[in-house]
């Protein structure tokens, strides 16, 4: 037998790569090659690479073993080290129904609404519970996470205030993490960060200062009123933010009632594993003066044509890849999809669970506290929530002592820090106070007689979740059908594919999804010993290890935990070795137009000036106006920020020239990942002259989106950039800290890992090429109709196309239209008017099916020969199919229909939708009356009638 035969009969790649062999000699020949290699000929030889040993091909069996052979070196041991991470438990209904079903995990990002009202629900949720628990009027859709939150909101206050100062107040009780995350943002920014007890704050507050940053509770565990503190600060015109616990918040009083203007932190606790650190719900409540300049994302909820209740994405305009350099936020993919598991959670739940959690955990601490008192040990802080700081000569053998029995405690100086969670049990109190002495008492006599330890000052009298939503579906059958409801109403891959350009979404395997319900690997502490998550060490050094391999760098960090974050750390990397060598004062970085539009975000918060370079006709860089200004700028050049392929979805030539040019220059030279998908197992960018570049394992290595997160950014960079490559105050290193925990968002690495793993070297460059082949099809089916509008000399696009709309406009047709009627196609529709005004950009990837493909295109040409019916007087202008698309049910089912087309051209324009018809829930949103009416909490239950 020849090897060939040898291989597995379902072999991974054959699954994962949706063109059988027929369809691709079909596809070939459309195109004009007559091999997939051949497809390697639309890259610029200059970049070309011979196909790089990354590693075996595995079965998915094989690649499972081996995973779970690393899993078992994790150790779940109980965790009462808290420091920002707490034990939870995730609802088996919110669990199999929600985080492991497709109709969520699979989602994109909602920027088109009408086929997105189920997440937009569940994420409006979300905020809601926050509004709620915080006390604020307004919440965003979600956050990265606690530290990266904390340091969006000292960037939103320094812009709220109109002193100019630059001295920022930070409680010294954050989080270590949190610290060292405001720190490092603070630094290029220009910002002075003060650290100091929060209740000397008063004694700073001189006109410099823009704002101050509480704990709350304190990072030690202490819970005292901060109300007098924030008032005086108020009084010298400074606000106050403050990180707050959000299960904390079920019995204290909420931020909002104290006079803080705005809360962060993250909602992990509701339900959200640990998982080595992420990923988890970030975010940030804040009030009404502050809409306009909170980060990430909001949900408000508008109106259809019809006057329906109907939720979009709220206020776009403030996003980062929309306002640029002018940006103030590092936030574009957010963690909607962790964001969506805790809004379920508290839904599920209700606030009477919600609060009987709550006071469960608080109590057990008392308990805690009670009985060590009993043994002669004297808790630091009288009053608290859920941890506690003991003082204790020994306290390294009292936490070796706990953890002999598998229950691990915080060891600080002379100090031991315990945390009661919701998963705590009366066997671990007892575990902890044999770990203190030999006489530990008896609990239940603890028990019966313990008290509450908040200050009676601080309890909460307010309600919270009074919304019917969180006081319905409180049996499982009954929030089983909800989120069976929520999830009919969006398109997400389980449907059909989603050609969105720029986004590769391509299949999220379910052998690489089912790991995270493991507990070997969601139930693990981030600073738990390293000896219990030596796991995540083999995992995180062997996917760092495929990574350089595959992008051809010398070293990857994987803290980044969102592709704007991965740019971010590259940036820092280039200051921090510019620093080393006496070139700190270099800060021009030259982003070329054609860049990724979270790029001059980034640069402008690593401290640097943004200088645009042109791009041709042809999509390319301007070659001479890129020497043009690196002359002009040569003295203060820090950086060359290009995306490759562009996001104009062509390869360019001139890249290596490109970067000697930069480098004689004395600068560094940044290449943007996003569109990576195109390069691996081709070309090796850390071989070719880039410096540093992020890669996106939400896009390229399949970390599905989630509806908009999760995401990751891990970078990988050359060895001169190594020693400035994140690190983290937990694991002893100095240096920046970009994101809360050392793996960033840990607890999804595997997908990827499992991906190249199962693809192996052979499957990864197939991968690429035949998302090449995929793109140029469509290109080739569609250009008669619509007109592409980037390519290079021989007609030949990149993974993904970009064609014009443009042409419509004497037929009162826009873009728009063209994608609301998609909807009725069944079809999610390619990105639109990014980065070209008026037009498409689509990406079918490697993942997608010939038939899958031919539909979509068949769809597009469809939707044109519609619009030829309007240009020719057939269908008035004002009412056609387009310009009133989407078509929901009600409107077709409704007794009077009075348009110009019928029902059957509204319902049912294609031969499919007649045998698998998605029915958008809503009419066209609008967006324009959202925004003027901002609403971002869950609306009156009239509203839905």
């Amino acid at each position: 037998m020849s090897a060939a035969e040898f291989a597995h009969p379902s072999e991974f790649v054959n699954r994962h790569c949706g063109l059988s062999a027929e369809d691709e000699r079909e596809m070939l020949r459309a195109v004009g090659m007559k091999t997939l290699d051949d497809m390697a000929k639309i890259l610029p030889p200059e970049i070309v690479a011979e196909a790089p040993d990354i590693c075996a091909t595995l079965s998915e069996d094989q690649a499972t073993v081996l995973l779970w052979k690393m899993a078992r070196n994790n150790t779940a041991a109980v965790s009462m080290l808290g420091l920002g991470y707490y034990g939870t438990s995730m609802p088996a209904v919110v669990r199999r129904n929600l985080l492991e079903s497709a109709a969520w995990y699979t989602a994109y990002t909602p920027y088109q609404a009408e086929i997105s009202q189920g997440r937009l629900e569940m994420i409006l949720n979300f905020q809601t519970m926050i509004s709620d628990l915080t006390g604020l009027p307004l919440a965003g859709a979600s956050l990265l996470d606690e530290a990266t939150a904390a340091a969006e909101a000292m960037a939103l206050l320094r812009r709220q205030n109109k002193t100019g100062g630059d001295c920022f107040l930070a409680d010294e009780t954050l989080f270590p993490q949190t610290l060292a995350v405001l720190k490092t943002r603070a630094r290029p920014l220009g910002i002075e960060l003060k650290i100091m007890p929060a209740r000397h704050f008063p004694d700073a507050a001189d006109k410099t200062v823009f704002g101050a940053l509480f704990s709350y509770p304190g990072g030690g565990g202490e819970l005292y009123n901060p109300e007098p503190v924030v008032s005086e600060l108020k009084k010298n015109g400074i606000s106050s933010a403050c990180c707050a616990d959000l299960l904390a918040l079920a019995l204290i009083k909420p931020p909002g009632e104290l006079g803080f203007e705005l809360a962060v932190g993250n909602a992990q606790r509701f339900g959200v594993p640990m998982g080595c650190g992420g990923p988890h719900p970030g975010y940030m409540a804040f009030v009404d003066s502050m809409r306009r300049h909170a980060p990430g994302r909001i949900v408000g909820v508008s109106k259809d044509s019809k006057g329906r209740a109907g939720y979009r994405l709220a206020l776009q305009t403030r996003e980062q890849h929309i306002r640029r350099e002018k940006a103030t936020s590092n936030i574009c993919t957010a963690q909607a999809l962790p964001a969506m598991l805790s809004a379920a959670y508290a839904v599920y739940h209700g606030p009477e669970r919600i609060r009987k959690t709550a006071r469960r955990t608080h109590m057990f601490a008392c308990v805690l506290a009670e009985g060590l008192k009993k043994m002669g040990r004297e808790p630091l802080h009288d009053s608290f929530f859920d941890t506690l700081r003991v003082p204790a000569e020994d306290a390294e053998a009292i936490a070796a002592a706990a953890l002999n029995s598998n229950v691990c405690l915080l060891h600080l100086p002379r100090m031991v820090g315990i945390s009661a969670d919701e998963c705590t049990t009366q066997a671990h109190v007892e575990t902890v106070w044999k770990a203190f002495g030999t006489n530990p008492p008896a609990f239940h006599e603890i028990a019966a007689g313990v008290k509450e330890k908040l200050p009676p000052e601080l309890r909460r009298e307010s309600p919270f979740c009074a919304h019917p939503v969180f006081n319905t579906y409180h049996t499982e059958h009954e929030m089983l059908r909800y989120l069976r409801r929520l999830g009919q109403k969006d398109i997400a891959l389980d449907r059909s594919m989603i050609p969105l350009g720029s986004c590769t979404m391509k299949l999220n395997a379910s052998a690489e999804m089912e790991p995270l319900s493991w507990p070997a690997l969601a139930n693990i502490h981030p600073f738990a010993p390293a000896a219990h998550r030596e796991g995540y060490r083999r995992l995180a050094a062997d996917l760092e290890n495929l990574l350089a391999r595959i992008s051809g760098f010398d070293a990857v960090s994987l803290q980044p935990n969102a592709g704007a974050q991965g740019e971010y750390a590259g940036l820092l990397a280039i200051r921090g070795y510019l620093n080393s060598i006496g070139q700190g004062g270099r800060d021009v970085c030259l982003i070329p137009k054609s860049a990724h539009g979270t790029n001059p975000a980034s640069a402008v918060l690593a401290g640097m000036r943004v200088v645009a370079v042109d791009i041709d006709d042809m999509g390319q860089v301007d070659r001479e106006d890129l020497a043009r200004k690196v002359k002009e700028h040569k003295d203060k050049l820090a950086a060359l920020m290009i995306t490759y392929p562009s996001t104009c979805g062509v390869f360019g030539r001139g890249l290596p020239d490109f970067c000697k040019l930069v480098h004689d220059a004395g600068g560094q030279v940044y290449m943007d990942g996003a569109n990576f998908n195109a390069l691996v197992g081709v070309s090796l960018p850390g071989k070719v002259g880039p410096d540093v570049m992020h890669i996106n394992l939400h896009k390229t290595f399949c970390i599905p989106h989630g509806g908009g997160g999760p995401g990751m950014g891990p970078i990988g960079v050359s060895e001169h950039l190594r020693p400035f490559l994140p690190k983290h105050p937990m694991e002893g290193e100095e240096g920046d800290t970009v994101s809360a925990a050392p793996l960033g968002s840990a607890l999804i690495l595997h997908i990827s890992w499992m991906y190249i793993r199962m693809m192996g070297s052979r499957g990864l460059r197939r991968a690429t090429l035949t998302a090449l082949l995929s793109a140029n099809y469509i290109a080739h089916r569609l250009k008669e109709s619509y007109r592409v509008e980037f390519h290079d000399k021989d007609g030949y696009v990149a993974h993904e196309c970009i064609v014009d709309a443009g042409a419509f406009k004497d037929a009162g047709i826009s873009v728009e239209d063209i994608a609301k009627r998609l909807m009725d196609y069944g079809f999610h529709a390619p990105t639109v008017s990014w980065p070209v005004p008026g037009a498409m950009m689509i990406e079918p990837t490697e993942s997608e099916t010939k038939a899958e493909i031919d539909r979509f295109c068949d769809a597009m040409l469809a939707v044109a020969g519609e619009i030829e019916k309007v240009r020719s007087g057939e269908w008035p202008k004002e009412d056609n199919p387009l310009v009133n698309a989407p078509h929901p049910a009600a409107d077709l089912l409704s007794g009077e229909w009075a348009h110009a087309y019928s029902r059957e051209t509204a319902a049912y324009p294609a031969p499919w939708t007649l045998l698998n018809k998605y029915w958008p829930p809503v009419g066209r949103i609008d967006s324009a009356w959202g925004d003027r009416n901002l609403s971002c909490a869950c609306p009156p239950v009239d509203s839905y009638r």
